[in-house]
């Protein structure tokens, strides 16, 4: 059984965690620059990837971070054969990361269906969305821990926006009685 994200020992583990070095020469798609303004342009956009991605995994019984790299990895495959005017979609044989997948997917399509009822057309490019996908491929190298079952990326991803693992418990409601 893994513990829960917000598990105190789990939070107090992590702190003291040394991730692997990045070999720089091992880093997927250094072919594709994500910079600073390509962030800074899509601020918007990467937020709601991200917390559409950790939504996924929290909803999703027994996910750890290799999941979501298997689910980033497929989702960049696809929109890297978007980018050649193919639409070939990459699915993963994970049945957790084509879940991921999945769940990312219709996330995009409701940002762009909203964002056509608001400005009357899509702004997003699949160009932008394949940056930051891959913008969160490399935060997930970097937060990865190695370990099988390592949910170190999800909880930084959790940790910046906020996302519940659970869903709160009602609070209690007190038995004292004011006049």
């Amino acid at each position: 059984m893994s513990c829960p994200l917000d598990c105190e020992y789990l939070r107090e583990a992590r702190k003291h965690d040394r991730t692997p070095p990045i070999d720089p020469q091992q880093v997927p798609n250094r072919d594709i620059r994500v910079g600073d303004e390509l962030l800074s342009q899509n601020e918007k956009l990467l937020a709601f990837l991200s917390m559409v991605l950790t939504r996924a995994a929290s909803e999703t019984a027994g996910v750890v971070d290799f999941d979501v790299r298997e689910a980033l990895d497929a989702l960049i495959r696809t929109y890297r054969t978007l980018e050649s005017g193919v639409y070939y979609e990459s699915r993963p044989t994970n049945p957790v990361a084509a879940h991921i997948c999945d769940v990312v997917q219709a996330g995009i399509a409701d940002f762009r269906r909203d964002e056509t009822q608001t400005l009357g057309m899509t702004r997003t490019r699949d160009a932008d969305i394949l940056g930051l996908l891959i913008f969160l491929q490399r935060f997930e190298l970097d937060q990865n821990n190695g370990r099988r079952k390592g949910r170190a990326f999800l909880d930084a991803l959790r940790a910046i926006y906020a996302v519940e693992p659970y869903p709160a418990p009602p609070a209690a409601s007190s038995s004292l009685i004011l006049p």
